[in-house]
């Protein structure tokens, strides 16, 4: 898989100092990755879930999450957020226009 916008997704993991590791960790999955559906994601990231056209991980225990698109055509991710378990609950994230 490749993922777009990796750069965008590290500066976004600056602001949460503790959340690094686990992101380039997951960032070191992706790129060896050949996911044809969701259920391959889940085979390694069994939280993984399908909200509206986006992928949702969980990370660090759920604290997290990291919301993409997945094309598995194309074998691109496309990074679109970073949030905390509270800004997530809030769903402002859904206005997104992808959603």
């Amino acid at each position: 898989m490749h993922l777009i916008s990796i750069r965008k997704l590290r500066d976004d993991a600056v602001i949460y100092p503790d959340i690094n590791q686990a992101i380039e960790a997951w960032y070191a999955v992706v790129k060896k990755a050949d996911w044809e559906k969701l259920e391959d994601v889940r085979k390694i990231y069994r939280d993984a879930e399908a909200v509206g056209n986006f992928t949702v991980f969980n990370i660090k225990g759920n604290k997290y999450r990291l919301i993409v698109g997945i094309d598995y055509v194309s074998q691109t991710v496309y990074y679109k957020y970073l949030l905390t378990h509270a800004d997530y609950d809030k769903e402002k994230w859904k206005n997104d226009p992808y959603f």
